[in-house]
């Protein structure tokens, strides 16, 4: 079953947006960022118990902490909301993992047509760049992917040599419709052997996106 999930009092640079609710598939553990101190440190804690279910208390202490402090330094970059999405693979073949970030910034602009034709020509400068339109129950919206090559030093690979890593994008770019503002879903993984699985994945989740009416006007806290 479906998790839902509700990004309230998202800021961008003081600024409070409209409310944005979207769902989450089974696999995704999440923490939502724009939580405050106390309760993006308790969400890290439930969250490494998610991941690690027989886990013991240091571990649990200590990925917990690595996780409080991302959601910190994501929340100071302007993402309001990040999950680590784990799949077991068939025949015991191990762990596929991706993980799964939404930010916004403002547009400047409350017609969703434009904004999202604007995404799509600026996205459509990179050659390298699929680039898709989408219209989804909540509106015009714009995806882009992408695909990246690294090369993982022989220090933190298994056989010692340097490893060739092949690194997954896909970012849905959605105009609010309650305001100038465009949410950016962005999914990323190294698991790239199950793409079309990821690629199902957030197509849900973007399906799911929802504007839901804000109780108080979005904009400068008083």
């Amino acid at each position: 079953m479906s998790t839902p999930e509700t990004l309230q009092d998202l800021t961008i640079e003081g600024a409070v947006l409209p409310p944005m609710a979207f769902r989450l598939p089974d696999g995704m553990h999440a923490i939502e960022v724009s939580l405050d101190a106390d309760e993006r440190e308790q969400a890290a804690q439930q969250l490494v118990r998610e991941i690690y279910p027989r886990g013991e208390i240091p571990l649990w202490e200590a990925m917990g902490s690595l996780y409080s402090t991302m959601a910190d330094q994501m929340l100071a970059s302007g993402i309001g909301f990040f999950g680590i999405g784990l799949y077991g693979l068939e025949d015991d073949r191990g762990v596929a993992h991706c993980s799964l970030t939404v930010a916004a910034y403002e547009s400047g602009e409350t017609d969703q047509e434009v904004v999202a034709q604007g995404v799509k020509a600026l996205l459509l400068r990179d050659p390298l760049r699929e680039v898709t339109w989408l219209d989804l129950p909540c509106g015009p919206a714009v995806c882009g992917v992408s695909f990246q090559k690294l090369v993982v030093d022989g220090g933190y690979t298994k056989s010692g040599q340097d490893e060739e890593l092949i690194m997954g994008q896909i970012q849905v770019h959605i105009p609010f419709a309650t305001g100038p503002y465009t949410a950016v879903f962005t999914l990323d993984t190294a698991s790239v052997e199950q793409w079309d699985e990821f690629a199902h994945a957030v197509a849900g989740i973007v399906g799911s996106v929802e504007f839901p009416p804000s109780t108080a006007p979005a904009g400068l806290p008083d």
